[in-house]
């Protein structure tokens, strides 16, 4: 398939700590690696096949089990079912599926067979769908009968290139194939393919603020820095019960909800279900869950519910609760840190980063609102752009989160756009575009990403720092800050927010929260107006969508919506 791949070896010099630790990731004798060999051949081989390697909570009641011998024949019976098909390197898998067990069994099999697997939001229309397929030239896809019929049967003679549709389960639509019958006849044993450390092996698709989604390419050598930030940044460990609560059909659902955990040998939980608050705690609490990583959307559900919601649980296992998907406000630090007895840890990545780039890590002093520290082995700098160049700023100074290219995880292209590829790197450095500051203790601190940035009468405006501000009103659940056009100051800030139970939207209420705002920012940053919504534009993975709500309020083109979750009414 066609890549737009760059090397993305270390600079001299650079400490390689991805490549230490025990459960460090060695890849075979002759310098080819292939992510499945690590996440499962290796520790079966060692004698672990019997250890639980994931434990399946469905939705409607009932657990099971597979052990890393299970997972592993599971995923061999699915590759060989690819090969019968004439399927193998240079082909491609996508996955249209829940969190069920055939997923994590698929994603693993095509990964053995040599394939590029690629995961979808199960909750993606059709185009959505269609235009991703497309993008990445799927070969082969892994979903239900349901979603089939519904999201795929209308187009899918549109796209010869598409061999394979697999169907989970006994039966399958005309011109599929049916899963289950088709792993029960494949053999239980598969050579896994062998594979360069720079051959793709994980297509992840972030949406744009316009045009078509990025399709940013991942390789089978960046196995080695999810199975160190796993350890580094989260703490996984041979044997520790994990929980990693994200949507399979995201980066992290992958990354750190498949082969991170496998690959340092943890046991996960997978719970089918959606969020469900004493569904949740009652995991928590029944599992003995260790390591818990999770949303802010989710934490501040969890708030907005109390701490009497809490109150009946044990939370004693827990060892270590980790945030990702956007800012961690600090209230959610604080509350975590009183009704768990550990505060949940932001940190920070990107789809493009691959993996956890900045963390508040295991043992380190957690500063409530920052994202933490680089990992070992990462260079990162805020700078300001300087044509085709960078000026690094110095502590206390906002400007744009830059990382040195050379960890292993680092995307190596978009798929068929090498110039917007080309574009993200200047100067020497990688350019996230995040706006971030960091102290003189070196943490760092989220402003904004770039195009979210206020300017309101000479001042830049983060709006995360208002959001955080109009979440400690106890009226106050979410808030989406923006700036809109005015004369005078050129933009003024906008909120909106949604309420906690028990109270309604009122001119009052607006006034009292306005004014807290005032208090605690300063008139200079405080919104000049709040807007009380039901609910609030964001992807599945919890973000916030601004640039949704500046598009609508001025009636600019919405871009690319395919991962929005909720509307706002």
């Amino acid at each position: 398939m066609p890549t737009t791949a760059t090397e993305a070896a270390a600079p001299p010099n650079q400490p390689k700590p991805w490549a230490e630790g025990p459960t460090a990731v060695a890849g075979y004798d002759d310098g080819t690696i292939n992510i499945a060999h690590e996440a499962l051949d290796r520790h079966v081989a060692a004698g672990h096949g019997g250890q639980v390697a994931l434990r399946w909570l469905g939705r409607e009641g009932g657990a099971s089990d597979l052990t890393y011998a299970d997972l592993c024949e599971r995923a061999e019976r699915f590759a060989n079912v690819l090969a019968a098909h004439g399927l193998g390197p240079g082909d491609s898998l996508f996955a249209l599926l829940g969190r069920q067990p055939e997923l994590y069994a698929g994603a693993l099999g095509a990964l053995k067979a040599g394939l590029v697997f690629t995961p979808l939001f199960s909750a993606f229309g059709p185009e959505p769908i269609r235009t991703r397929m497309e993008i990445g030239e799927a070969t082969a896809l892994l979903t239900t009968a349901s979603l089939y019929r519904r999201k795929i049967g209308a187009w899918r003679e549109a796209m010869p290139g598409l061999k394979l549709v697999l169907i989970v389960g006994d039966e399958a639509p005309p011109g599929c194939t049916a899963l289950g019958p088709a792993l029960d006849a494949a053999a239980p044993a598969f050579e896994t393919v062998r594979m360069d450390s720079e051959a793709p092996a994980l297509i992840h698709f972030t949406s744009g603020t316009t045009g078509r989604p990025k399709g940013a390419v991942h390789v089978h050598g960046a196995v080695a820095y999810h199975a160190y930030s796993g350890r580094a940044a989260l703490g996984l460990a041979p044997g520790k019960i994990y929980w990693c609560t994200a949507d399979p059909g995201w980066v992290t659902g992958t990354t750190y909800g498949i082969v991170a955990p496998l690959v340092n040998r943890v046991t996960m939980i997978v719970d089918e279900a959606e969020f469900d608050l004493e569904r949740w705690y009652g995991i928590v609490e029944r599992e003995k869950v260790q390591i818990w990583y999770s949303a802010p959307t989710a934490i501040r559900m969890m708030m907005r519910a109390g701490a009497e919601a809490a109150a009946p649980y044990d939370f004693s296992s827990l060892e270590f609760l980790a945030s990702v998907g956007e800012p961690l406000n600090p209230e959610a630090v604080t509350w975590s840190a009183e009704v768990f007895g550990q505060p949940f840890h932001d940190n920070w990545w990107q789809t493009e980063t691959g993996g956890i780039m900045i963390a508040n890590r295991p043992g380190m002093e957690v500063r409530p609102g920052s994202m933490g520290k680089p990992l070992a082995g990462i260079e990162a700098a805020i700078v300001e752009r300087e044509g085709e160049d960078v000026r690094e700023l110095g502590p206390q100074q906002v400007g744009e989160l830059a990382l040195r290219p050379g960890w292993p995880s680092m995307m190596r292209g978009y798929l068929h756009e090498e110039a917007r590829y080309a574009r993200a790197f200047v100067g020497g450095w990688y350019l996230s575009g995040d706006l971030a500051m960091r102290d003189a203790d070196g943490y760092y601190w989220f402003v904004g990403r770039a195009d979210d940035l206020i300017k309101s009468s000479g001042h830049l405006i983060g709006p995360f720092e208002v959001e955080s501000a109009l979440i400690e009103h106890a009226a106050v659940a979410e808030a989406g800050v923006i700036g809109v056009p005015d004369e005078t100051a050129g933009e003024i800030v906008k909120a909106y927010v949604t309420l906690n139970p028990g109270y309604e939207p009122s001119e009052a209420l607006e006034r009292e929260v306005r004014g807290h705002a005032r208090k605690t920012l300063g008139p200079a940053v405080a919104p000049r107006e709040i807007v009380f919504r039901k609910t609030l534009p964001r992807t599945r993975s919890g973000k916030i969508m601004r640039r949704l709500l500046k598009a609508r309020e001025l009636g600019l083109p919405e871009g690319d919506i395919s991962t929005l979750e909720t509307d706002e009414t």
